[in-house]
């Protein structure tokens, strides 16, 4: 049985009970939560295991394996351009002929008027390239647009790992949320039981009774909206990985964030400069389309080939020689020299577009850069706030339980109302959850940041596991 003080209040026991009840709940306390079994801990899948699990499961990764295996052909299709080209053709052809003469009768009879018979022809042709100004810059061309899809999977694969970390963090997120509502839903349950108890005795007011209830309403509300964003969240996990994302590693009461490495923000500015996807896409068109200005600036340049061919020719059923000779084969091999002359201003016109395409990579490259800068400092200072945020939160959690403490016991000397410890306990709660959001922040703010310096892998994630609950 419980036992209250003279004044109507909890006891310390009890007191003592709630706040294990409260800390229970939540996986940055002291306790673990509640209701988990031994089988289940040992069942729980962690950041390596989702991001495993995506590989297989993701279709935004498979289309990148697919675009980059399609990519790698333009390297192939650009080095056929200057290999041979051989060509066959044959054909057989059905004659039906029919003659008139001028001879006299007596010699008309010598020459059939009516032949009929079959021609067939076989043709053999290769061409060598041995000079093409225009397709050896095209070659280029295809080389540098199957370095770009190499460029282009490389960033899917950190995508990949980007967007794992989020999902799984904001389930995390989403989870620590509904806990804590939960357990702010019972302290308030508790002290709307206590206020309606002293009321009901006479040692209470009606306005006390009425504002907890008001608080428990809105708590129900806030459970109701962290349910549901906990189903969006998971839902969200399940469609990138194919798990229903329950059963995650949370993170481990030990939280002890540290400042990035190394710690100098121009360091990380000139990794994402040298290796952020974004900038290496961005040299490669501008690569591409200096290739495509050298292609339409070499395309008025003569060509020679080396041409070698090879034909067989004949006939069946005794056709005239007009018609089809009786057999005949020719090989032959030359040079063959084209010179454009004037193609409608086309090429000229080409030129000049590729010139403007040009300038435009050129600017478009240099905004990747500005980005990537930009991009890099925020996430730079976003982990380096976080590392004070959270300790600076922690206090707060510290401060926030003392004080409602105190209030607690305020209240049952009679220096506080109940309305003051309905507000000590709303504190407490609403700290914990920034020490959360704190604490998720920072961990996506060590993935953007990575990424952001086209750094981020697989390894990153084996990293933040150590940031996880065993």
């Amino acid at each position: 049985m419980t036992k209250t003080t003279p004044g109507g209040g909890w006891s310390r026991p009890a007191l003592a009970a709630l706040a294990l009840v409260a800390l229970s709940a939540l996986p940055f306390g002291p306790f673990a939560p509640l209701g988990r079994s031994l089988a289940a801990e040992a069942d729980r899948i962690d950041l390596m295991t989702s991001y495993e699990q995506a590989l297989q499961h993701d279709p935004r990764m498979r289309a990148a394996e697919e675009a980059l295996a399609a990519g790698r052909e333009k390297a192939e299709q650009g080095k056929a351009l200057l290999r041979p080209q051989v060509g066959l053709s044959a054909s057989l052809t059905r004659i039906d002929e029919r003659t008139s003469s001028s001879l006299p009768p007596a010699l008309a009879g010598l020459v059939p008027d009516e032949r009929s018979g079959q021609a067939h022809q076989v043709a053999l042709q290769m061409t060598q390239p041995l000079y093409n100004a225009k397709s050896r810059a095209e070659k280029e061309q295809l080389a540098q647009q199957s370095g770009l899809a190499e460029i282009q999977h490389r960033q899917a694969a950190q995508d990949l790992v980007k967007r794992v970390g989020e999902t799984y963090l904001a389930v995390l997120l989403a989870e620590e949320t509904l806990r804590v509502v939960r357990a702010e839903k019972a302290a308030v349950q508790m002290q709307r039981d206590r206020a309606q108890a002293r009321f009901e005795v006479g040692r209470g007011r009606i306005t006390e009774v009425q504002e907890a209830q008001a608080r428990h309403d809105s708590v129900l509300t806030r459970e109701i909206s962290a349910e549901s964003t906990l189903v969006q969240r998971r839902a969200q996990y399940a469609e990138l990985t194919g798990s229903n994302g329950q059963g995650l590693r949370p993170l481990a009461p030990g939280f002890a964030p540290a400042a990035p490495a190394p710690d100098n923000l121009e360091a990380w500015q000139q990794k994402g400069l040298a290796a952020n996807p974004r900038v290496q896409l961005r040299q490669g068109e501008l690569a591409i389309a200096e290739a495509e200005t050298s292609k339409w600036k070499l395309a008025a340049r003569p060509t020679l080939d080396l041409v070698a061919s090879y034909a067989d020719r004949g006939q069946h059923a005794g056709l005239s020689a007009s018609l089809a000779g009786d057999g005949s084969r020719t090989a032959s091999i030359g040079l063959q020299f084209n010179v454009p002359l004037y193609a409608g201003g086309g090429i000229h016109s080409r030129e000049r577009e590729s010139h403007a395409r040009v300038r435009q990579a050129e600017q478009e490259l240099a905004g990747a850069r500005r980005d990537t800068r930009l991009e890099v400092q925020d996430t730079f200072l976003a982990v380096k706030t976080g590392v004070s945020r959270v300790g600076a939160l922690e206090q707060q959690v510290r401060s926030a339980a003392t004080a409602l403490e105190a209030t607690t016991l305020g209240r049952d000397v009679g220096n506080r109302t109940e309305l003051d410890v309905l507000d000590a306990q709303q504190r407490l709660f609403a700290a914990r959850l920034d020490l959360a959001q704190a604490r998720t922040d920072y961990l996506l703010g060590r993935l953007r940041l990575a990424a952001a310096a086209g750094e981020l892998g697989p390894g990153d994630l084996r990293a933040l596991n150590a940031y996880l609950a065993p």
